[in-house]
C-alpha cells in the first residue's frame, strides 16, 4: 500500500538555522512514514555533518527523482540541490551562499509540485534577511510561492488540532492594516477559506466565524463603524452563497468558543488578533499553511532559531505536524476532498 501514500517533499530551510536538525529528527518518527512517502530537498554534505554531530542513527539515500525513493523508516531519501562547503557554514551566521541555497530548495519543491512529481511539500524555516542577502525580491515563502504559481488570491492559515485562524491582513502596521480592509478583501479571504476547508481539510459545511475589528465587535457602532460598513457586508455576501459564516464576534470571546468546538476556523482582521491566541495554544505544534495555491504547502510555525542551531535542542513538534497536515491535505485532494 506504500504507493498509495502521497509523496511529500520537505525542504531543509536555512542551512545555518535549525531546519536541518529538526528535519532529520522528525524523520526518526516512524509515524511520518505511515502518513506519507517523504523526500528531503537539501544539501547532502550538511545533512551528513548534522547526522554525525547529533549522533542520529539514520542514513541518507541520494535520489534525483522522488518516485525512486526507498521510503523506509531509517533511510532518508534526499534530493541534494547544493554542494555546500560545511567549513563555511557557521551556525547562526547567514550569508549570500546559504541564502541562495535556501531559495534553491524552495524553488525545487515548487517545480516538483507543479509537475506533480510530489503531492505536497513542507517548507523548513527561513530567514528574511538571508533572502535579501541572496538578492531575492521576496520577503518570505508566501510571496515567492504566489509569484511562481501565478496566484493572485491567497491567504495564510495557522492551524492546530484545537484552533485554526486565517488572516485578512498580515505583515502591516495597525494603521495600514485597518486602512486596507474592505468588504471585497474580507469576502475573498472567507471564500478561499471555505473552499480550502472543504477540499483540503475534508470538512463538509465548515463553520466559519468572523472576528470583529473593534472591542465588543463595535457594540453597534459605539466603538467604531468598521463592523457595519466593512465586515458585515462581506459576511452577508458569504451567507448568500449558502456558507455557514457567522459574526462579527467580539474578539475577546470568539477564540474561546472556537477551541471548545463551536467553529472550524476564525477569520481574523489583522496579524496579532489571530496569532496571539493561536501561539498561546499551539506554540510548539502549530502549522502555517498557504490557502488558495494550486499546490499544497505547509510550513513550521517558527523561525530559524539561530541561537540554538546545531545543538539538537530544537523542538520537532511543528515540523512533524506540518508533515502530517501536508499528507492529510494531499490525501483529501486525491479522494476528492471528502472526509
Amino acid at each position: 500500500m506504500n504507493e498509495h501514500k502521497p509523496i511529500v517533499g520537505i525542504t531543509m530551510g536555512d542551512p545555518v538555522g535549525v531546519g536541518p536538525e529538526i528535519l532529520l529528527m522528525s524523520l526518526l518518527d516512524e509515524s511520518v512514514y505511515k502518513w506519507c512517502r517523504p523526500v528531503v530537498i537539501g544539501d547532502h554534505f550538511l545533512l551528513e555533518r548534522v547526522l554525525k554531530d547529533l549522533n542520529l542513527n539514520v542514513r541518507l539515500n541520494p535520489i534525483t527523482v522522488p518516485a525512486t525513493g526507498k521510503f523506509l523508516h531509517g533511510t532518508i531519501d534526499l534530493i541534494s540541490r547544493t554542494d555546500l562547503d560545511t567549513k563555511d557554514v557557521k551556525w547562526g551566521l547567514p550569508n549570500r551562499m546559504t541564502g541562495c541555497a535556501m531559495i534553491e530548495y524552495i524553488n525545487t519543491a515548487i517545480d516538483l509540485a507543479i509537475k506533480r512529481k510530489i503531492d505536497a511539500f513542507v517548507t523548513g524555516p527561513i530567514n528574511k534577511l538571508a533572502m535579501k542577502m541572496a538578492g531575492s525580491p521576496f520577503s518570505g515563502h508566501t510571496e515567492l510561492l504566489a509569484q511562481r504559481t501565478g496566484t493572485e488570491k491567497y491567504v495564510m492559515m495557522m492551524a492546530g488540532n484545537r484552533l485554526r485562524v486565517v488572516l485578512v491582513t498580515i505583515h502591516q502596521s495597525m494603521k495600514d492594516a485597518i486602512a486596507s480592509l474592505s468588504p471585497e478583501k474580507i469576502f475573498n479571504t472567507i471564500e478561499i477559506t471555505q473552499l480550502s476547508l472543504e477540499s483540503r481539510f475534508g470538512i463538509q459545511s465548515p463553520r466559519i466565524a468572523v472576528a470583529g475589528l473593534n472591542p465588543h465587535a463595535g457594540e453597534q457602532g459605539l466603538f467604531g463603524s468598521e463592523e457595519q460598513e466593512i465586515i458585515i457586508p462581506a459576511i452577508r455576501q458569504a451567507r448568500d452563497r449558502g456558507w455557514n459564516v457567522t459574526g462579527p464576534f467580539p474578539p475577546d470571546t470568539v477564540f474561546y468558543q472556537a477551541i471548545n468546538g463551536q467553529f472550524d476556523t476564525i477569520v481574523c482582521m489583522y496579524h496579532d488578533q489571530g496569532l496571539i491566541p493561536f501561539k498561546l495554544i499551539h506554540f510548539m505544534d502549530g502549522v502555517n499553511t498557504t490557502l488558495g495555491l494550486p499546490v499544497i504547502r505547509t510550513s513550521v510555525d517558527h523561525g530559524t532559531a539561530y541561537d540554538i542551531a546545531g545543538t539538537g535542542k530544537a523542538e520537532t513538534g511543528s515540523m512533524i505536524e506540518a508533515i502530517r497536515m501536508a499528507a492529510m491535505h494531499a490525501g483529501n485532494v486525491m479522494k476528492g476532498g471528502s472526509r
